[in-house]
């Protein structure tokens, strides 16, 4: 059997980067370079069905056992791109064996340290052997952790170690720009139910998550020599300063927990004449959520009668919705299974509310019910990301024995 660390070590080699700025399908072709890794290793340890369609997603069947043939099909998902929040290309992972407790020198000679202090969850490792970058870029656990068990678990199953119904085995490329299921054919997932391996610490799971939309904001200015400029002048990049201090200075990400709200500016760049400014919103409340995106629109149509119609744009695109009512009120036993893995695997459930989404909770409004499972991975989408080698050893113990369930 292939290590379920090797696997993730052999993964996070390729750059999945995917751009928002794209809009080709997938939104980076390298994703189908890691796509096709997924597809030869599936074929080779013996996966039905095994395909790499021209979207870039991985679809592969774990057929039943011997006698849970008929039983509802069940889906395993995970994504194969990184947050474009940081690098992914040529990661340098380390392994720190039997963790010591101390902060964590990434990289001497750029002075790049993982504080316990920031970090305080690093405590919890103690005695664990975890994997680091160098500082440089972020480690692509998420989601290539989840790939990594899922495929380790595949493994098991073919092998005859675990009592499965049929399992289908999905890899989705552009999850981290909210495209992750935009193309995915369903006809080929054919599953009653499924769970994304796509959340953070051992243990979690996940049936409840924000509502979100994005916003992109471009402001029109007018450019002219600064000394000849008087009552003539439009600074986009002043006037973009102004759009965003109509927005409430403690909805932000840093300044919210649980099921709080926020705005997110993630991107700003610009010039005299034109700047652009790039959000995402999210809000667990859906009424919540569509006064948010209302205010948006209401300081964009300020701008524009403040200095003049076409000042400001403003497009505000739906990216995905809250997950919790097409599982809890119809399909209690998919989080009762999960809980009783994790329970099974020595480790306490922790069930809280996501701040971000997953391909889960698209897939739930498209019929396949997906709540979410933690990797074992910390800090991602950046730098101090890390994950201990255990904890992705009890996610694949934790999928075996949520598997045997549906058996």
């Amino acid at each position: 059997m292939t290590k379920v660390q090797d696997r993730f070590l052999k993964y996070v080699s390729f750059d999945t980067q995917s751009d928002e700025r794209s809009e080709t399908i997938p939104s980076t072709e390298k994703q189908k370079r890691l796509a096709e890794v997924l597809l030869a290793e599936l074929k080779e340890m013996g996966a039905k069905d095994a395909e790499l369609d021209e979207n870039g997603y991985v679809y592969a069947t774990i057929p039943a056992s011997a006698g849970s043939e008929g039983k509802p099909v069940l889906a395993l998902v995970a994504h194969m791109d990184t947050a474009m929040d940081m690098s992914g290309k040529d990661v340098k992972p380390r392994i720190i064996e039997n963790y010591d407790g101390n902060d964590i020198v990434l990289n001497e000679a750029l002075s790049i340290v993982t504080k316990t202090a920031d970090f305080p969850v690093l405590k919890k490792y103690v005695g664990q052997d975890l994997i680091v970058t160098d500082g440089t870029t972020l480690l692509g656990a998420d989601d290539k952790a989840g790939a990594a068990e899922i495929m380790a678990v595949a493994e098991r199953m073919l092998a005859g170690e675990i009592r499965h119904p049929e399992v289908r085995i999905v890899f989705t490329p552009d999850e981290e720009i909210g495209r992750g299921v935009a193309y995915i054919n369903m006809d080929k997932v054919r599953a009653s139910y499924g769970y994304t391996v796509d959340g953070e610490e051992i243990g979690e799971l996940e049936y409840e998550n924000f509502n979100a939309a994005s916003a992109a904001v471009t402001i029109h200015g007018v450019c002219v020599h600064p000394g000849a400029s008087f009552g003539i002048m439009k600074n986009a990049l002043l006037i973009a300063m102004e759009f965003h201090a109509m927005l409430p200075p403690f909805d932000t990400p840093a300044t919210t927990t649980g099921r709080m709200g926020f705005f997110h500016l993630n991107n700003m760049e610009g010039k005299t004449e034109t700047a652009e400014l790039s959000y995402i919103i999210r809000d667990h409340d859906a009424g919540k959520l569509e006064a948010r995106k209302a205010l948006m629109q209401s300081a964009a149509d300020y701008i524009n009668q403040k200095y003049g119609e076409g000042t400001a744009e403003i497009k505000i695109t739906d990216s995905y919705r809250n997950m919790y009512e097409q599982i809890v009120p119809d399909h209690e036993e998919l989080i009762e299974y999960a809980r009783e893995a994790i329970r099974e695997a020595g480790i306490a459930p922790i069930e809280e509310p996501i701040r971000g989404g997953t391909d889960g909770a698209t897939l739930s409004y498209m019929g396949l019910p997906c709540p979410n499972l933690g990797t074992g991975g910390h800090a991602c989408h950046g730098r101090h990301e890390f994950i201990p080698i255990q904890a992705m050893e009890k996610a694949v113990e934790i999928l075996g024995n949520l598997a045997e369930k549906f058996a």
